[in-house]
This record gives C-alpha cells, structure tokens and sequence, in this order.
C-alpha cells in the first residue's frame, strides 16, 4: 500500500490527527502521544521519505511537493478525508504546504516549532548550500559526529540539559540511513522548500502554532504567522525549547487536546 511507513491506531470513521515528524524522526517518534489520545481519535504517524520505512523510494517524492502528494495518496488508500495534521519541524512545514494547497484535505494544524519557510531568496540559497554540507557529512560515514554536533546547536539547548533524554533521542535518531537522511535533507530541508510566508494570509483552516519559550527564534515565527494570518493563533510553552513535545509533554498534549476539542 502506497510509498510510506506508517502506523495507526483507533477505529476507522472517528476523526483521525495525521503526525508528522521532524527531521530524523519517525512515526515512532509520536507513540506516546497517539496512546494519550486513546480511543477518541483514529492516529496516524507517517514515515516521512528517507526515514523510518519510508526508504529507496522515487527520486521525487524526497521533496516537499512530492511528499504532499505521497501523503494524499496514502489518506485516500485508508479512506481518511480531512485529518487534522500535527507537524513538529520539518513536518510543520510540510504540514502548512499540504494545508495550502489542499484545504480541502485538511482540517486543522497543529504546528509544533514550524514555520512558512525563508522568505529572502538570497538566505533560502545560503541555506541550501548549508544543508548540501549537512548532506555530504551525513553520508560521509562519521553519522554518530553529525549527530552529536546537530544536538549541540543553541537550538537544542533547553533539550540537553536532560541527559537521559538526550542519549534516547539519539539512539532514536542513529536507527535512520544516512543515506537516506542526506537524501530527505537536500529535498525537504528549508533551503530547498518555497517560502509559503506569501501565501499563509489565503490559510482556509485554524492553526495553531506553539513554541518553546526558550526558543526564541520561533517565538518570534510564530508570533509573526498570527500577525499575517486571521486562522493562526500563536502559544508559548513556559520551560520548553524547540522540542515542545519531549520538554513539556503535559502541556502539549493539553494543547493538543484542547485544538482538537475546538477546531
């Protein structure tokens, strides 16, 4: 069935979250959460192309576009009309393309640490010559040094501070291909997706986009998606940082559970 791993839980007919996770992530990833949920949502966590079970797939289907279009095929073949999706990262983003070009697939977001893109060309380049880099590090054969530096950015501070939780994340992240995650990086990284911030005015669906406040920069990104679109409202998560989900479960799954109930 179709071009992507998955898993899935509750029964067909109830209204069904689309997980999707972040970069070296997988439907894994979203295992706790989709057990919180229980039996009052159908549950479904995609392996994102170039992680997971998703891997050797068409050239394609690496990128954002082809990714949507993966995705809408896989909802058709479960019979899944109009899931509201849950994106952290990367799936955030691939969340609110999805969302803008298929409203009528969609029926909410529920963005974790997301955001529309680079908006300067000139910045989205440098970017994707930043991933390129990335790329050929990861699949050089030295993946345990790449990941240890990826968990070393500011960007993850707030994350390492727990140790524990840090060496299961990375045991987590080490059971990907590097390959693949090269081949998901030059397709799906933001360098490479469009920016979306021009189009997220026109957003037919309710979101909402939480952040960490420790992570300031998407702090400010998700303050500004509420200022440009009437359907987004912005959350701040106290003591967490880029990874609201595994910093601060108790809040977001009350978040989640509270989009879910209204949207």
């Amino acid at each position: 069935m179709g071009d992507l791993g998955y898993a899935i839980t509750g029964e067909a007919g109830r209204p069904t979250v689309l997980f999707l996770h972040g970069f070296m992530g997988s439907a894994a990833d979203w295992k706790d959460v989709m057990a919180a949920l229980g039996g009052d949502r159908r549950c479904l966590a995609v392996d994102l192309p170039g992680h997971g079970a998703s891997l050797g797939l068409m050239p394609d289907l690496y990128t954002i576009e082809g990714t949507t279009r993966a995705l809408i095929q896989l909802l058709d073949e479960l019979e899944i009309e109009r899931p509201t999706l849950a994106g952290y990262s990367m799936g955030g983003r691939l969340a609110l393309y999805f969302a803008l070009r298929h409203p009528e697939r969609c029926a909410g977001l529920f963005l974790e640490s997301s955001s529309p893109g680079i908006e300067d060309a000139s910045e989205r380049e440098t970017r994707r010559r930043a991933d390129e880099g990335k790329a050929t590090r990861i699949e050089s054969g030295h993946f345990e040094d790449f990941l240890r530096d990826w968990y070393r950015q500011p960007l993850f501070a707030s994350l390492a501070r727990d140790e524990e939780r840090l060496r299961k994340t990375g045991e987590a992240r080490l059971r990907n291909d590097p390959v693949e995650l090269a081949r998901s990086l030059r397709g799906m990284g933001a360098g490479s997706q469009p920016s979306l911030w021009g189009e997220l005015a026109s957003l037919e669906v309710p979101a909402l986009a939480v952040a960490g406040e420790l992570d300031g920069k998407y702090v400010d990104v998700s303050r500004r998606m509420a200022s440009v679109s009437p359907r987004v409202r912005d959350v701040v998560v106290t003591g967490a940082g880029h990874n609201v989900r595994l910093e601060a479960p108790g809040a977001y799954l009350a978040l989640l559970g509270r989009f879910l109930t209204v949207s």
